[in-house]
């Protein structure tokens, strides 16, 4: 299994290296289109290769995918930690129930019990 891990990342790593390679050209991406920047005095602009671009915007897709699945999960995550208080509630009376049952026995026959 680890074998085929390092082979796929090796794979992804040249497809990777490959698609930089092929997109090195540079680009100019501008925060504002030049009416719009000019309207607002915001002109900036940056210049770097297409593959920073094209990395980046994968990298971003997956971030927002994370964060919108985390968001969404919210409920079954709080359902999860509700259900843990019940259960340690739950357990903590029990415990307290027993000790209840066996405080009127003799010490040696509430052993037993409770072993069993």
């Amino acid at each position: 299994m680890r074998y085929l891990r390092y082979g796929f990342l090796g794979l992804l790593g040249i497809v990777l290296i490959t698609v930089a390679i092929a997109n090195r050209g540079v680009v100019t991406l501008t925060l504002l289109p030049a009416e719009l920047g000019a309207l607002f005095g915001l002109n900036l602009s940056i210049q770097i290769p297409l593959f920073v671009v094209i990395f980046s915007g994968i990298v971003a897709g997956l971030f927002i995918g994370f964060c919108w699945e985390w968001l969404r999960e919210y409920k079954l995550r709080a359902e999860g930690h509700r259900s843990a208080r019940e259960v340690n509630k739950l357990q903590r009376q029990v415990r307290k129930l027993q000790v209840e049952k066996y405080d009127e026995k003799d010490e040696v026959l509430a052993l037993l019990d409770r072993a069993n």
